[in-house]
C-alpha cells in the first residue's frame, strides 16, 4: 500500500532523510518513532505529494504521489501536527466545503458518516470555535475520512490532548485499522506507538530500526552489566566502547558505569577480564534489566549523524 525507496529530502545543506526505504502492507500500522527534527513529518509530507523529495520515490498503491498528485489524494486521508478550520463554521459546515473536493463524494451521507465515525454527530451543527482540542483532533480524522481512504497519514495526532482524549483518539485509530485501513502513524511518544502499531519505524534522519514492538522488545531482554570501580579512566571506557560486543555504554554515575552488550551472558566475563586487564580497579558487578526508553534511545544515539 505504501513503498518508499531511497527517499531523501534536504533543505538546504541540512538533510532531513536519508534514503528511506520501507514497505507498508494492507491493514498494517506503523509507528514512525523519533526525536523532533527526525524527518518524521517530512517523511509523510513527501508520500503525501505535499513536497517533492530531492531524489528516491514514493508509491501509494503503486501511484507515484509526484506525477499523480490528484490520484494519491483521492486514496490517502492525511491529519497534519495542526488541523486548521474556519472556526466561525460548524463541524457540519467545515467538513460540506472539503467534501467538495472529491468528485466522486456524496457530500450529504458523507459528512454525517464521518462526523458519527468520530462520535461527533451531536455536536454537527456547533461551531467549531467551541471545540476542545481533543473535539477537534477528531474533526481532523473526519475530515481526513470524508472520502472513505484506503490509506491514513497520521501526523503527531495526539499531541497537546489530555490522557483520556489521547486514549479515546487511539481507540479510534485501532477500529480503522480494523476496518482494513493502512495506517503510517508519527509520533514521538513511545507508549503510543508500542500500543497501536504492527511494526514501528525508528528514525533519525536515516532509518535506525524496523521491526515489531514484540521484536524491538526483546532487546531489553538482554541486561546491562553494571560495574563499579574505584576510579573510571575515560580513555579506557571508549577504548571498550570501541569492541564490536560492546552496543553502548552509560556516563559514570557515582562511579558506576553500565555497559549494554550484544549477548550479556557471553560477554560479561570478556568485558570485566578487558577492565581489569586495562587497569580498572572494579568494586561491584551487577546485571540490570534494560528498560525498553533505554533500548529506544540507544537506536537513536546510534542512528544520530
Amino acid at each position: 500500500m505504501i513503498q518508499t525507496d531511497e527517499l531523501t529530502r534536504s533543505f538546504g545543506r541540512r538533510l532531513a532523510v536519508d534514503r528511506l526505504s520501507i514497505e507498508i502492507g494492507e491493514a498494517e500500522i506503523v509507528g514512525l518513532l523519533g526525536p523532533n527534527g527526525a524527518g518524521k513529518t517530512t517523511t509523510l509530507r513527501m508520500i503525501a505529494g505535499i513536497i517533492a523529495p530531492s531524489s528516491g520515490r514514493a508509491r501509494i498503491e503503486g501511484i507515484d504521489p509526484q506525477t499523480e498528485a490528484a490520484r494519491v489524494h483521492e486514496s490517502i486521508g492525511l491529519l497534519t501536527e495542526s488541523p486548521g478550520f474556519y472556526e466561525r463554521f460548524s463541524a457540519e459546515r467545515n467538513l460540506a466545503y472539503f467534501a467538495r473536493f472529491y468528485s466522486a463524494v456524496d457530500v450529504g451521507d458523507a459528512v454525517g458518516s464521518a462526523l458519527d465515525l468520530v462520535g461527533l454527530a451531536k455536536r454537527a451543527r456547533d461551531r467549531v470555535g467551541t471545540f476542545s482540542k481533543g473535539m477537534k483532533q477528531r474533526l481532523a480524522l473526519a475530515r481526513a475520512l470524508i472520502h472513505e481512504p484506503k490509506v491514513l497519514l497520521l501526523d503527531e495526532p495526539t499531541a497537546g490532548l489530555d490522557p483520556e482524549a489521547a486514549k479515546d483518539l487511539r481507540v479510534l485509530i485501532l477500529a480503522f485499522k480494523r476496518e482494513g485501513r493502512t495506517i503510517l502513524l508519527s509520533t514521538h511518544n513511545l507508549t503510543e506507538a508500542e500500543e497501536l502499531s504492527d511494526r514501528i519505524a525508528v528514525l533519525r534522519t536515516r532509518l535506525v530500526a524496523l521491526d515489531t514492538p514484540a521484536a524491538l522488545r526483546k532487546l531489553q531482554d538482554a541486561p546491562a552489566i553494571r560495574i563499579k570501580a574505584a576510579q573510571w579512566d575515560r580513555a579506557k571506557i571508549c577504548t571498550i566502547e570501541a569492541e564490536p560486543y560492546v552496543l553502548d555504554v552509560s556516563e559514570e554515575v557515582d562511579g558506576v558505569v553500565r555497559f549494554h552488550l550484544a549477548n550479556a551472558e557471553r560477554d560479561r566475563s570478556r568485558l570485566v577480564a578487558q577492565l581489569v586487564e586495562a587497569g580498572i580497579e572494579i568494586l561491584e558487578v551487577g546485571e540490570e534489566t534494560r528498560t525498553l526508553e533505554e533500548v529506544y534511545l540507544g537506536l537513536v544515539r546510534e542512528g544520530a549523524p
